[in-house]
């Protein structure tokens, strides 16, 4: 979401480039190409301002060693002032209570149902908690379809009473249902809302009221920039939240409600989302978010994907078989879902440093390991067990069984092979060598 804005910045940068010290004339060039990047992102242009006030009075502060290049160390005090800008540190939720209740409140469209489900998911798989979900939407019978829906594929409970309109009764009355059942979070989706609609408003806070939430969360879509902002801070002025969300920031967003809203709303932004897939919820990171912007890539953040799909014992197994050179198609296809359940491959491929740059004009379609599997599923279990038997009339089976030519059914032995090598090499500390192609 940030490509456009990184670009900016970095353009911003080469003006201190071959510069042999930081000095006011340079920044004051420097600073408002950044000021520009950031309104262009469409960050509230108080917020531009101070920001790059900031940052002036630490460049011109600093100390720059002579192993350091003035546009390395503006750089490093960018990154430091937008993760402070954005909050510093990632905020905690709080699950407080018996049980912990977590109101969600938001416009009409922002993506509060799909995140309660993503939450829930959140909290039952990260927290190990019993959770609750609660229809409280009783004006868009969609939302409680979409509800009940999302539930049953996260395997968490929906509550629901079908015919009462009165969400502030449906949310008391859900959480003597979550006490009796021995669940401890239950989460309320409630319909979406104007700041100015005074009748909705009374509502949301009648409801907050009688539940006494642990958590109010606000969720906002990131596609509406600068207006998100502003419209949290009108809710915020009548519901005191306790945490800001951001939606669909997979689309086509600028960034500047991330960077803004804190600074704006002095509430912390505590989640973000993307995605319609219910484990794409991120806890929000500032100093993480900084180094995305600033194309540093988030490698910690893409260590911890990987961490979640794979375990200690699995590790220990696929290490034993490839010592033993027993690596094969079935262990293979693990491999492609565990990755496939990290998310969306050009996502990942942009917490790599320097490698989201490079794909900023090159679409990667998720479903690249399509044909992968297609000829996989086509072999024999004696096949996928031992390739080595794969002979020329064996490809040519597995060719028409999966619509593909024999070439490609080659060319994935090869490419087969020569990731059973380089993985054998890695697992027992040697160098591979591969086939020339």
């Amino acid at each position: 979401m940030f490509e456009n804005l990184t670009d900016k910045l970095e353009r911003s940068f080469r003006i201190l480039k071959g510069e042999g010290k930081i000095t006011e004339i340079n920044v004051a060039e420097t600073l408002k190409e950044i000021r520009r990047a950031l309104i262009d992102a469409d960050v509230n242009y108080k917020v531009a301002k101070t920001f790059t006030d900031e940052v002036k009075q630490k460049a011109l502060g600093a100390d720059v060693l002579k192993s350091v290049k003035p546009g390395q160390m503006m750089t490093k005090i960018v990154r430091d002032e937008l993760a402070a800008l954005m909050g510093g540190t990632a905020t905690d939720i709080s699950l407080e209570g018996h049980p912990a209740v977590i109101l969600i409140a938001g416009l009409q469209g922002s993506g509060k149902t799909t995140f309660s489900g993503k939450l829930a998911a959140f909290i039952k798989s990260k927290r190990g908690r019993g959770v609750l979900l609660v229809a409280g939407d009783v004006y868009r019978p969609a939302a409680i379809d979409q509800l009940k829906i999302l539930g049953e594929q996260i395997g968490v409970e929906v509550y629901t009473e079908e015919g009462n309109k009165n969400p502030v009764q449906i949310a008391e009355n859900s959480i003597k249902y979550a006490k009796s059942k021995g669940l401890n979070t239950v989460i309320v989706d409630t319909a979406g809302r104007l700041a100015v609609d005074e009748q909705m408003m009374q509502e949301i806070t009648a409801i907050k009221a009688a539940v006494n939430p642990s958590e109010t969360l606000f969720v906002v879509d990131a596609m509406t920039g600068q207006d998100a902002v502003n419209t949290a801070k009108e809710f915020n002025d009548r519901l005191d939240f306790n945490g800001v969300v951001l939606t669909k920031l997979d689309g086509d967003t600028r960034g500047g409600a991330a960077i803004s809203i804190r600074s704006v709303v002095n509430k912390p932004l505590k989640f973000i989302s993307s995605g319609e897939k219910m484990d794409a919820l991120q806890v929000f990171h500032p100093e993480r978010m900084a180094d995305r912007i600033l194309g540093m890539g988030d490698i910690v953040s893409l260590v911890e994907k990987a961490q979640e799909q794979y375990n200690e014992e699995e590790a220990r197994k696929l290490k034993k078989k490839l010592v033993k050179d027993q690596f094969n198609f079935n262990d293979f296809l693990t491999q492609i879902a565990q990755i496939k359940k990290m998310g969306n491959l050009k996502d990942l491929a942009s917490m790599i440093p320097g490698v989201g740059k490079a794909l900023k004009n090159i679409d990667i379609n998720d479903d690249v390991f399509k044909q992968t599997e297609a000829i996989i599923h086509s072999m024999t279990p004696a096949e996928r067990e031992n390739p080595q038997i794969i002979n020329g009339s064996r490809k040519e089976r597995i060719a028409k069984g999966s619509g593909v030519t024999t070439a490609d059914v080659n060319r994935l032995l090869k490419q087969f092979e020569d990731t059973r090598k380089m993985m054998k090499a890695v697992a027992g500390g040697g160098i591979p060598k591969l086939r020339r192609r």
